[in-house]
């Protein structure tokens, strides 16, 4: 094993930056030149097909099969004069990736290439294979994937993708695409409704989305010498290096040359697949980083980051690199999160949480603003479920990231205008000189400051004119956080309309009826709101104090999808059934089970085949030393004492492995899933991963750096 850590060293050390090289010095020249858009479907497409298609995707109806066979064999020509072999239906199933099946354009019995209407719209994967919680068996395979026109389709390599939805031959969704258009729809109706009070003009409204992806890149040669990385995608083992972040010079810095081509080989391909990639730096942690693209919306920002991990990993094989994506895949430094900025656009182009100088429009961003807030105080225990997974676990709380504590950080400036609206009526929010800093330095210019500072410590933050929910997982699709926050948004806002028409109804002005649930609501919701350090122990204290919940295991969180609240609330805008529900609870629990039983097993193959031997051989040079020493009477003892203490880490390791073992084999017969998946939390991961780690990390400084087999951590994050 330490063969293979020094080859990858050496092999490390041959490699050379890869230059990246852009297709033309205008983005704009290749920006979606892999995309089927709208601009594609207008060339290609007659005049009267293309409005049939614009329309559908605006009013979200369903295209007709003549429509459907002519956008098919337009698309077919486009594919094939670009290379195109194979289609697929492009799916996200409940595996917590994405899933396809090509199939051939070129037809063995006509010899010609062919692509119907009906292959479009519809395709049956073998269902069987898939979670679905129970709700199939496995030998009842059939499901379906049915064409998602509202996201574009796309070239991949030489197959073109259609995007789809993924439902089993009895009706239920098995995928996240499904759950979230049915909360988008019900965030439209909501919010337009209450749009409708201020301006009859507003028809819909959309939720957008930016997602921040933050990510680490380590070179693959110490990548495949590391089990660990490979089987489990975190290192369940390595002592932190002399330095790891606390010199605070990564964030932001030099982007390092091989990382540096990386990314930008990169962003040209995202470019091409019309992901609208603008920003790259350098995070906090050593070989840590981050990408971010413009707002779009929600359900294709989501397939676009979908399609940006996969796409990020095959470019990075390109340049010997391999991009990791869980939440905590080193300890000591900073883990990874995907923050998602969201925000709700009318089709009149307002921003409802942007705020104006207009006392009309902040009256409207102000009950927006409001009965979000209000909504996270309702929902906060089904919002932190909704990021629950089993690699968020390592990450929340930890110092470095929000905790698992949902609360709300709103400003200086917008905690002064609620105080304001709540005590007074006031919706005026407050410009003026106060909105610029001045330096004092003649040649640089004032700046304008932002209506809100930024809270990094805080997993749900208004940031000037969105919120940003930073604390969803690296790994994690955001289709499922994004379906609980617009659903419980939608929801409120449903309950705000209904008391502002009955107050109406009963005589009360408008404005002032809006204004009196606004006070209200503010009031009720005070305690989400905290304007502090998240990762303060005094936090902890004082959110117990507020009532707020702090649920710091996966399969204790999700159990509050599983609340009469919650059940009720899926139901009321038909996002899920109670069946659908205790099915992905069911796919949830069993995910985070195995990824434990995974962990533990990686644990106890590393420690027992490759973390003992390693040390008991060094332990016998040792003994061979000390025997020479004592032969010619040269004390012996500090030799004796490192002997002694990898004895002593040997058996912690040694009889804390059997143990897990033994565990295990007890847990695997609880049939009760739910407290299987406890059981394997609290009696497997809580009580063995850190005893023996610990003993391992003790190991790694006492045995010859020569002798020791897994790749050091100061190799892995530093070396590129």
């Amino acid at each position: 094993m330490a063969y293979l850590r020094f080859k990858a060293l050496e092999i490390l050390n041959s490699r050379k930056p890869i230059p990246a090289q852009l297709p033309s010095n205008s983005v704009s020249d290749f920006f979606n030149e892999n995309v089927f858009d709208m601009e594609q479907m207008r060339a290609t497409l007659s005049p009267s097909v293309f409005n049939k298609v614009s329309q559908a995707i605006i009013k979200g109806e369903k295209i007709d099969e003549t429509t459907a066979d002519a956008v098919a064999i337009a698309v077919k020509s486009w594919a094939i004069s670009k290379g195109a072999t194979h289609f697929t239906h492009w799916f996200q199933p409940l595996t917590g990736g994405t899933a396809e099946k090509h199939d051939s354009f070129f037809d063995g019995t006509t010899k010609i290439e062919k692509f119907k209407g009906s292959e479009l719209v519809q395709q049956e994967p073998d269902a069987s294979s898939f979670p679905s919680g129970g709700i199939r068996s496995t030998f009842e395979a059939r499901g379906y994937t049915a064409w998602d026109p509202s996201s574009p389709m796309f070239l991949y390599g030489k197959t073109l993708c259609i995007p789809t939805i993924f439902v089993s031959y009895t009706g239920e969704p098995l995928d996240t695409k499904g759950p979230l258009f049915k909360a988008l729809k019900a965030i439209d109706v909501a919010a337009t409704k209450v749009c409708q009070l201020f301006d009859r003009d507003i028809q819909h409204v959309s939720a957008s989305l930016g997602c921040e992806q933050e990510f680490f890149v380590v070179d693959k040669a110490l990548y495949m010498a590391r089990p660990d990385l490979v089987m489990a995608g975190r290192t369940v083992f390595g002592h932190s290096p002399a330095r790891g972040q606390q010199l605070e010079d990564h964030y932001f810095g030099s982007i390092p040359s091989r990382i540096y081509e990386f990314l930008r080989d990169f962003e040209i391909e995202a470019w091409k697949l019309g992901i609208p990639v603008r920003t790259r730096h350098n995070e906090v942690a050593p070989s840590q980083f981050e990408v971010a693209p413009a707002f779009e919306s929600v359900n294709v920002a989501n397939d676009h980051n979908q399609l940006m991990m996969d796409l990020m990993q095959r470019v990075a094989e390109r340049h010997d690199l391999r991009v990791l994506f869980h939440e905590k895949p080193f300890e000591g430094v900073n883990g990874s999160g995907k923050h998602n900025n969201w925000s709700l656009i009318t089709d009149t182009g307002v921003n409802l949480f942007a705020p104006t100088s207009s006392a009309r429009d902040n009256l409207m961003f102000l009950t927006f603003f409001v009965t979000t807030i209000k909504a996270v105080h309702e929902h906060a225990d089904l919002l932190r479920a909704s990021i629950a997974t089993p690699g968020n676990d390592y990450r929340l709380g930890g110092a470095e990231a929000p905790p698992a504590i949902m609360s709300v950080f709103i400003g200086s400036q917008m905690t002064n205008v609620l105080n304001e609206l709540e005590s007074k009526g006031n919706v005026r929010i407050q410009k003026g000189d106060n909105m610029y800093m001045k330096l004092g330095i003649d040649h640089i210019p004032e700046i304008i400051l932002d209506n809100t500072d930024r809270n990094r410590t805080s997993p749900f933050a208004f940031t000037g004119n969105k919120f940003e929910f930073r604390a969803v997982g690296s790994s994690d699709n955001c289709a499922t956080p994004m379906t609980a926050l617009n659903l419980i948004v939608a929801d409120q806002l449903e309950a705000l309309h209904s008391e502002v028409m009955a107050s109406i109804e009963k005589g009360t002005e408008k404005r002032l009826a809006i204004v009196n649930v606004l006070r209200r609501y503010i009031k009720e919701s005070r305690n989400i709101r905290f304007e502090g350090d998240g990762y303060s122990a005094t936090w902890v204290k004082e959110a117990r104090e507020r009532g707020l919940s702090n649920i710091a295991t996966m399969p204790e969180a999700i159990q509050a999808y599983l609340s009469e609240k919650s059940l009720s609330l899926f139901e009321r805008h038909g996002v899920y059934t109670r069946k659908e529900v205790y099915a992905r609870q069911e796919i949830k629990l069993e995910n985070y089970i195995k990824r434990v039983q995974i962990e533990a097993r990686v644990i106890g193959d590393l420690a027992m085949n490759h973390i003992i031997p390693t040390a008991i051989a060094y332990q016998s040079k040792l003994i061979e030393n000390a025997n020479g020493l004592k032969g010619l009477g040269i004390d012996n003892s500090a030799v004796i004492n490192t002997i002694e203490q990898i004895s002593k880490h040997i058996a912690i390791i040694k009889k804390n492995v059997s143990e897990m073992i033994n565990e295990r084999k007890r847990v695997n017969k609880i049939t009760d899933t739910r407290q299987r998946a406890i059981e394997y939390s609290e009696c497997i991961k809580a009580r063995y991963f850190d005893v023996i780690r610990d003993s391992v990390d003790k190991l790694e400084l006492l045995v010859d750096n020569e002798d020791w087999p897994l790749v050091k951590y100061r190799e892995l994050l530093f070396l590129r």
